[in-house]
């Protein structure tokens, strides 16, 4: 018989899967990544200028490289981060001016590992560790887990954001504690505690 999985690691997955408001693209990959738009942190401008330097990156890449590259291309208010695999150094520099050319796009984190592609299994287990991480984060009553957009790579967890220290500090703790994480990257725009009051929406 198989196993249920718990509420809140269900809730988690499911909203990876199907969040529609800031799907990250992959390339060659499954989708580690989501935020819910209700609660995001950005205006909805931003989150659609997002979306579409992910679709323009995504395809400015395959038309380029092709399959030879496994890339995600993760943007968040308009910072776009580069993570998978390529093969050499030459394509990795290709792929951030590929990105780094995108309109709108005003910072680039090029994390991309020079190595062999990841298997189908390291990508199946990037998405049970984010599961786990947004369950946690969902779980954390002192936060609120939609300020958060996660990816993970080969067991990586990059963390973004427009969060406090306080909450930044807090996720970071919380995304080491789970199993299977190998490293957190930290990728946040860092805010005041009177920013977060102030684009907070205010309680009926």
């Amino acid at each position: 018989m198989m196993k249920k999985l718990p509420l809140t690691l269900a809730a988690a997955v499911l909203a990876s899967t199907l969040a529609t408001g800031c799907a990250p693209l992959l390339i060659g990959g499954a989708m580690v990544g989501g935020v819910s738009v209700a609660t995001d942190r950005r205006t909805s401008g931003t989150q659609l200028e997002d979306e579409t330097i992910e679709i323009k990156a995504g395809a400015r890449i395959r038309e380029q490289l092709g399959d030879r590259v496994h890339i995600n291309v993760n943007s968040y208010n308009r910072v776009a981060l580069i993570t998978g695999e390529v093969r050499n150094d030459e394509d990795k520099a290709t792929v951030e001016r590929l990105v780094a050319g995108v309109e709108n796009v005003t910072n680039v984190m090029n994390e991309v590992s020079v190595s062999m592609l990841s298997s189908l299994t390291s990508r199946s287990n990037d998405v049970v560790i984010q599961g786990k991480v947004k369950a946690r984060l969902i779980d954390a009553r002192d936060l609120l887990s939609n300020a958060f957009y996660v990816v993970v790579e080969r067991g990586e967890v990059f963390l973004m954001g427009r969060v406090t220290e306080r909450e930044a500090n807090r996720a970071t703790d919380i995304a080491r504690e789970v199993s299977g994480v190998k490293k957190v990257v930290r990728a946040f725009e860092i805010i005041s505690e009177e920013e977060l009051a102030r684009i907070t929406p205010k309680k009926q």
